[in-house]
Order: structure tokens, then C-alpha cells, then sequence
């Protein structure tokens, strides 16, 4: 066996001239852009949170629903007299919401693309709508300079707020958190924080410099940032609405703001047909994406997968990730470049300066001994393997994952019986000190009952080491059950305290892990008479 090991192979690079940092190496991973072509400008794009593969375009008067794979239209909402605007998915996906150039807000069930619900009130066109957190109302922003906020179910307006802004109204952003917060961004480059709960409903107004294009919250609710002109503007809420700091990486208007990489990106486009993306952490740009055509629109799908941008000349643009390429896959993915870069290179002079060299590691399986005993089906060798005490103390985790896939094997029973008293002394041991944390516990809770069960099937004496070892168990189980009680207790303290200092007006949210089924919402007698007239 020794005889066919090869040794390592030192391959000869030439220096890059292109400097590479993670960032640059995460995203160009994008594909090549495929491309869609429609007859006017992209207003807006959104994906579905229930169905990443769908994303909503909407151009001219139609609403479109293509599916990111097939490019196909999937639902094509074509019920609008004049140009829609802002289509946009509520939070579960089941419904949605555009306004238009006759200034009606039309709430759509995408399943069957009913009109649902027709919201009158605005004099002039809406250009944007949002859902609150609580996904029981919608905010609306019109070019009539004012807000309005409507009861989905009621179909009624709730709150309209007008004279906030002297000019259009073609921005907002809802807090992701508080049902009752949102703001509004202005053509008279003024910014305004509602609290819908107060008295005033205007908290704070703030000043943008230039026209407010687009506006959204960072995931934790407490920064928010706002596009106009050429500047992104980043707001700290929590310390008053302070300007925490402003990028002009653009020379032309910034027209769209989107988050990506689960809320540590933030991704800018504008009409210098560049998409800016930068670090929420440091707000510095990591990386750009060109485009033929000015960015008026753009859409980032769930975990990176497709970065969707729609142009002034009706061109959408999709760029997909061709792998499932997370940041932690960094290593891999600068590998695979070099590998490749090497190939494309390697008929060139090898004689000149290098910087570095990359070692080709010989290809071979890379299982562990513990993945090979698995793979035989030898289940007592792969426990005995991961059980030794450099293992138990260091790498806890790696335990825990043999005895998870013993488990979903149905062969830790198996594995455990016939054995020594202090192969079995150890294991219970380990269950004891690792029971108590979160990560472990259901894995374990599993193990501590199969544990059980093997001697429950064994009727001769326990030594009294081992009989120790089942009354650490015990003790164990039973301090989980009396912590999982006070903190049960402890709970229901707290929410009987938060019940008790809201006021008599505000309703007590239900607790997060009750899942309530929200009943099917029918379409309501303004939306069923809505017609449409073609000429």
C-alpha cells in the first residue's frame, strides 16, 4: 500500500495581477446573466418568501410571475387599467400588493390571482406598498405627498397621513419587527419615522440631501438605510435616528437598496449601471456588478441564490449562483479558481518569478476511520473509535454525530450491547457531561433512552460501578426536567408581567410558537365588481 502513494505534486504559478478577497471570489461565482426582455422600464422585483424559485416583475400594466428556473411566466397579473407599480410579496408569500397610476392599491392571492381587496383613497399614483410585521395591514406611498395605511381584512383605511412630505412620495420601508413603525422617504429629500402608536405620529424627521429613491431596515430593525442622489445614507434608530455614516461609491442616482447573505450584505444599484455591494459591518464596498443598461430595480433570492436586475430599456437581467456557494465555502472556491487558472495556463513559460506555489494534493477517498468502520456497517468500531478521551474532551461534536447517524441507522442498540463495563461507563458519562446543552440535547435525550433500553433487556447483576454510572444518568434526566420546568415557570411570569403593563387598548401578541391558521380571505364586493376595460 505504501508502495502506490504518490508523492505531492509542487505546481508553478504566474502572479496575479488581480488582488482577491473573499468577497470577490464569493460572487463571482454569479453565472453569465440570462436575460428577459420587456417592453418598458422594470418598476420593481421581489421574491416570494414561501417559493424562492418565483419572483414578481412588475412593467407597464402588467405583474408578472416567473418561475427563476424555468424563466417562464407562472401567474400573469394583468387586472390594471393604467401602469402598476411596486408589486410586492407579503412576509408568508400568500398575497400581494401593488398600486397604481390611478392611485388604487390592489391586494392580490397569488394562488388563484384574484383580486382580493381594493384600496381607494389616494388621488394620484401609489409607486409603493408594504405589509406590516403583523401582516394585518398595508402601508401605501403615493405621489398625493401623503401615507396611508390600510386594514387588510376590513378593507379600510387605518391612518392616513398627509402634509408629512411637500413633494412625491415614492419610498417607505417597514421595521421587520415592530408592526407599528415604518418610514417614508420624499422627492423633498425629507425622511419621516411614524410611530403609530403615539399621539404625534411623526417621531422624527430627517434630512437626505437629494430625492429618496428606495429605503429599507437591516434584519435587527435597529438601521436603517436610505438611497437618493448619489449617496446611501445609513440611520441608527436606536440612538435617535444619528447618521452613522454616508457611501458615495456611486456618480450617478442610487435607485434600489437590497439585502443579501442573510442581512451581512448590502447591495446598492444605480443608474451608472453598477450594482454596489457592501459589508454591513464595516460599510465598505467588497465587490461590483456591471450591467449593460442603468439599474432601476433589483431583487436578491434567498441565501444568494439569484440576483435578479431590471434596466430602463426593459431588459431583466438573472445571474444565478452556479454552486451552493456559502462564505464558509471560501477555501474550496479559491482552490477551484486556482485549479482552473492553472489549467488555462499551464502550456505558458513556467520559468518566470512566482509569488506562491499550490500543492496538488493527491485524490482519494478522505474517509476517516470512523467513515470507513460506517461504511462497512461495523457500528461497535466506529463508537469505539470516537470514544477515546482526547476525542470525548476536544471534539464533542464529532461524538454526537456518530451516535446521531447510529441513531437514524436504528443500530445504537446494536452497537452498545456485548460490550465491556467501561466501554458503557464512559458513553453514559459523556451523556451526563454534554445533556445539558442545546445543541446536544435531542441527539442525547435519544441515547439516554437506548441506553436504557439495553439493560432493560439484560436480566443479570449490574456491578456497582455501573450501577453508579445509571444513577448519574438519573440524576442528570431529572435536573434537565426540573430546569425545563422553571424556566416553564419562569415564562409564564414574564408574559403574565408583559400582559400586565400593556395598556387596555393593545392587544397581546400570541406566543411566537403557536402556529395559527389564518383563514382564506375572500374577495371583497369593490374588488369583485373591478373591471377592467381594454380599448
Amino acid at each position: 500500500m505504501q508502495n502506490s502513494f504518490l508523492p505531492l505534486n509542487t505546481r508553478r504559478f504566474r502572479q496575479r495581477a488581480q488582488v482577491e478577497t473573499p468577497d470577490t471570489v464569493y460572487w463571482d461565482r454569479l453565472a453569465k446573466p440570462e436575460l428577459l426582455k420587456e417592453h418598458n422600464t422594470i418598476d420593481y422585483l421581489d421574491f416570494s418568501p414561501s417559493d424562492p424559485d418565483n419572483f414578481v416583475v412588475t412593467c407597464s400594466v402588467r405583474v408578472q410571475i416567473y418561475n427563476l428556473v424555468t424563466m417562464l411566466v407562472v401567474k400573469n397579473l394583468s387586472r390594471f387599467q393604467k401602469t402598476a407599480y411596486g408589486a410586492t410579496f407579503r412576509q408568508d408569500g400568500r398575497l400581494l400588493a401593488a398600486g397604481d397610476e390611478e392611485g388604487h392599491v390592489k391586494l392580490f392571492d397569488t394562488t388563484s390571482r384574484n383580486i382580493l381587496r381594493l384600496f381607494k383613497g389616494h388621488t394620484a399614483p401609489v409607486h409603493r406598498t408594504f405589509f406590516t410585521a403583523d401582516k394585518l395591514q398595508l402601508a401605501s406611498f403615493g405621489d398625493d405627498k401623503s401615507v396611508r395605511l390600510w386594514d387588510v381584512a376590513n378593507e379600510k383605511v387605518v391612518q392616513t397621513y398627509e402634509d408629512t412630505h411637500t413633494d412625491y412620495v415614492r419610498a417607505g420601508a417597514m421595521h421587520p419587527q415592530a408592526g407599528h413603525m415604518f418610514v417614508s422617504g420624499g422627492y423633498d429629500g425629507k425622511i419621516k419615522l411614524y410611530d403609530t402608536r403615539a399621539e404625534t405620529a411623526v417621531q422624527r424627521t430627517l434630512d437626505h440631501g437629494a430625492p429618496v429613491e428606495s429605503m429599507l431596515f437591516l434584519p435587527n430593525g435597529s438601521i436603517f438605510v436610505s438611497a437618493g442622489g448619489s449617496q446611501v445614507r445609513v440611520w441608527d434608530l436606536i440612538s435617535g435616528c444619528r447618521l452613522l455614516t454616508m457611501m458615495s461609491q456611486h456618480h450617478k442616482t442610487v435607485t434600489c437598496l437590497r439585502l443579501g447573505s442573510d442581512g451581512r450584505r448590502l447591495l446598492s444599484g444605480g443608474l451608472d449601471r453598477h450594482v454596489k455591494i457592501y459589508d454591513v459591518s464595516t460599510y465598505k464596498t467588497v465587490h461590483t456588478l456591471t450591467y449593460p443598461n442603468a439599474v432601476v430595480s433589483m431583487a436578491v433570492a434567498d441565501g444568494d441564490q439569484a440576483v435578479v436586475a431590471g434596466m430602463v430599456d426593459g431588459l431583466v437581467s438573472i445571474r444565478r449562483m452556479m454552486v451552493d456557494s456559502k462564505p464558509s465555502h471560501l477555501k474550496k472556491i479559491r482552490a477551484d479558481r486556482a485549479r482552473k487558472y492553472f489549467v488555462s495556463t499551464k502550456r505558458t513559460n513556467n520559468t518566470q518569478e512566482v509569488d506562491h506555489t499550490i500543492k496538488d494534493h493527491v485524490k482519494g477517498p478522505g474517509l476517516k476511520s470512523y467513515d470507513v468502520h460506517l461504511r462497512q456497517f461495523n457500528h461497535k468500531k466506529a463508537l469505539d473509535d470516537v470514544m477515546n478521551a482526547q476525542k470525548m474532551q476536544y471534539q464533542p461534536e464529532l461524538i454526537v454525530a456518530v451516535i446521531t447517524d447510529l441513531l437514524h441507522r436504528g443500530s445504537l442498540g446494536k452497537a452498545l450491547t456485548g460490550r465491556h463495563e467501561a466501554a458503557l461507563v464512559r458513553f453514559i458519562d459523556f451523556i451526563c457531561n454534554h445533556l445539558g446543552e442545546v445543541r446536544f440535547m435531542r441527539p442525547l435525550m435519544m441515547a439516554a433512552s437506548t441506553v436504557l433500553d439495553v439493560f432493560e433487556q439484560r436480566l443479570v447483576a449490574y456491578s456497582q460501578k455501573l450501577m453508579k454510572a445509571l444513577q448519574r444518568l438519573s440524576l442528570a434526566m431529572q435536573e434537565e426536567v426540573r430546569l425545563t420546568a422553571e424556566l416553564m415557570r419562569m415564562k409564564g411570569a414574564v408574559d403574565m408581567l408583559i400582559g400586565i403593563s400593556m395598556d387596555n387598548s393593545e392587544v397581546a401578541h400570541k406566543p411566537t410558537y403557536v402556529e395559527t391558521k389564518t383563514p382564506k380571505m375572500h374577495p371583497s364586493v369593490a374588488a369583485q365588481n373591478y373591471v377592467v376595460l381594454v380599448e
